[in-house]
């Protein structure tokens, strides 16, 4: 099943919505430009996102991809040019709305990158909890390239996920890696064969939809906004543990592990 969103009634769609049981698989839709974000595509993957993490109850794990060859080439750099300070602001604004609805929403986002993830396609590849790359994906942090410090994100996500030292290099020397030095550096959870990409992300959101909903949901957000300290760590299992023990998908595992049999998991 798919759902498209479109920028108008002549206009192709610049996010796809497909769907494999409770996996929603959202494609950034433009290849004829390696799908670079517009303002327009930036504004409907906010509004698909916080959809798929809100109001849509059917899933639970979410893919991010792009068309094409490409995961994503970064902004569209010939909108750049015609806005203003105040505009630019609320563009700005509009992608840290993504980023907050992948890093601190409910459920997770798998991205597979194909091809290039350059600029702020790098950075909503780091946003995401789980990045599957092909070996010849490239990565890199162009911001610099054309006179930009980094944003969506990345400032915060990249140290996180590959360590200070190794995020200042590629964020000051816009350096260009592959799929494979990302996967040995940890910006990629898992390396694959160039074209496998999408379909391994799928797999892997499979998996990640079979867990208990809840829980990862209060796992997400104890990793991104509570253990940033040692005392908002432990803060963070005294608050969230409770409830979880008093939920119908604890109960549920307790009464499968005693009967050896594979739990059924419904995020009440």
């Amino acid at each position: 099943m798919s759902e498209k969103q479109t920028a108008g009634t002549d206009a192709a769609p610049l996010i796809e919505v497909t769907r494999e049981g409770h996996v929603a698989i959202v494609t950034l839709n433009n290849p004829r430009r390696r799908n670079a974000m517009s303002r327009q595509m930036r504004q409907m993957l906010r509004d698909t996102m916080h959809r798929l993490m809100v109001d849509d109850a059917e899933s639970r794990a979410i893919v991010l991809a792009g068309a094409g060859e490409h995961f994503c080439a970064g902004a569209d750099i010939s909108e750049m040019t015609q806005r203003t300070i105040l505009q630019s602001r609320e563009i700005l604004a509009e992608s840290c709305v993504v980023v907050r609805e992948m890093l601190a929403g409910p459920k997770p986002v798998v991205a597979a990158v194909e091809g290039v993830a350059f600029g702020a396609g790098l950075s909503l590849a780091v946003a995401t909890d789980y990045v599957v790359a092909a070996s010849n994906a490239r990565f890199c942090a162009a911001f610099l390239r054309v006179g930009l410090i980094p944003d969506t994100g990345i400032l915060w996500t990249l140290p996180k996920r590959i360590g200070m030292a190794r995020a200042k290099e590629m964020l000051s020397l816009a350096t260009e890696i592959d799929g494979n030095k990302a996967g040995s550096i940890h910006l990629a959870n898992q390396v694959v064969e160039p074209g496998a990409a999408r379909a391994k992300a799928i797999d892997v959101a499979r998996g990640l939809a079979d867990l208990p909903p809840l829980g990862v949901a209060l796992l997400k957000e104890a990793l991104t906004n509570a253990a940033t300290t040692m005392d908002g760590a432990l803060r963070a299992e005294i608050d969230y543990q409770p409830i979880l023990r008093r939920s119908k998908d604890h109960q549920a595992a307790s009464k499968a592990f005693f009967e050896h049999t594979v739990p059924v998991f419904t995020g009440e």
